[in-house]
């Protein structure tokens, strides 16, 4: 196995692992502890220093369960990064329980940190843009919780351009902290808000990604080539809307000759797309999702497989997959 690669998360000065582990439908869910808690050793011992949560992942009880796996272990608290989310809260159904209020965050923040038994977090994201709530208030908010130690960094998930730099322009003209990281989709299907619409936020204000989903939810695992399988998180109820998103006869029929070429280069697709993804030097960390311990070791070998990825290969890929994105002639 290739060794783990680090790079700075956006302009900061934090060296975050470029493969990461995520907690979304499993952790609390589709796993149990054990499986949960085998699965970040794997991580850990390969190198990831990253682990990523938020509050509505299985209610607040992906939080719990890592929280319960990092205190039972012996690793020392500056060797790893948590990353906390707050908007959609743990299912309360009040409206001071979701969003990024004031309230909200406070609240979210110090629930999170109950859940993981954690003294603060490194990371702490902005789930969704609020609409209902001015992003004045969300920045002054998370400069507060940066003052008092509660977390050390903070960002955005599936925020456009635009509201992240209006979050930086009031950071700036009041010497606050802004965000330095944004959580969006990205993978072969999913292109254009990683490679266009931020590719003026890199140069400008610096942005670091911890991209999610880079297997198109198990779409570019190939397991769904021939037909649906049962024991899969697509088949999950309540998550028909990723489903029917992901999986067309379209994007199959492609997954089928991604996967001829995964094979010809001596690789499985799975680890061919996710190296796809770190190819992208705006991608910061590639957060891994897994139910099994083989899934983990056999993904974790993405980072040797980039040198696998040449300039013809990726030109065979860009025409199998047919939907490079286009950028605005400025």
């Amino acid at each position: 196995m290739s060794e783990m690669q680090y790079n700075n998360l956006g302009k900061s000065g934090l060296q975050i692992s470029r493969l990461s582990l995520g907690s979304w439908l499993t952790f609390g869910k589709q796993i149990g502890d054990d499986v949960a808690e085998r699965l970040m050793d794997i991580a850990y011992e390969n190198g990831i220093n990253f682990f990523d949560n938020a509050e509505i992942y299985a209610r607040g009880e992906s939080e719990r369960v890592m929280g319960r796996i990092l205190k039972k272990k012996s690793w020392i608290r500056d060797s790893y990064i948590v990353s906390g989310k707050v908007f959609f809260g743990t299912g309360g159904q009040m409206p001071t329980q979701k969003g990024l209020s004031r309230k909200h965050i406070f609240e979210g923040c110090h629930q999170a940190l109950e859940r993981f038994q954690l003294d603060y977090l490194d990371l702490f994201l902005c789930h969704r843009p609020d609409k209902k709530t001015p992003i004045e208030e969300t920045v002054w908010a998370m400069h507060q919780l940066f003052m008092q130690g509660k977390i050390l960094y903070w960002g955005t998930s599936e925020w456009s351009a635009q509201e992240i730099m209006e979050a930086h322009m009031f950071a700036k003209q009041n010497h606050l902290i802004g965000p330095i990281v944004e959580q969006p989709e990205y993978n072969m299907f999913c292109r254009h808000k990683v490679e266009v619409e931020f590719s003026q936020v890199y140069k400008t204000v610096g942005l670091g990604t911890t991209i999610w989903s880079p297997l198109a939810s198990g779409l570019l695992s190939g397991k769904y080539n021939e037909q649906f399988p049962t024991d899969t998180r697509l088949g999950i109820e309540g998550l028909e809307w990723l489903k029917d998103k992901n999986i067309t006869a379209e994007k199959i029929e492609s997954t089928k000759k991604l996967t001829e070429l995964a094979n010809e280069i001596g690789l499985s697709l799975p680890v061919m797309s996710i190296a796809w993804c770190l190819k992208n030097p705006n991608v910061s960390t590639v957060i891994l999702g897994a139910s099994k311990e083989a899934q983990l070791t056999e993904n974790l070998k993405a980072l040797a497989a980039q040198d696998k990825l040449t300039s013809d290969v990726l030109e065979r890929i860009e025409l199998i997959l047919g939907n490079k994105p286009v950028h605005p002639a400025f």
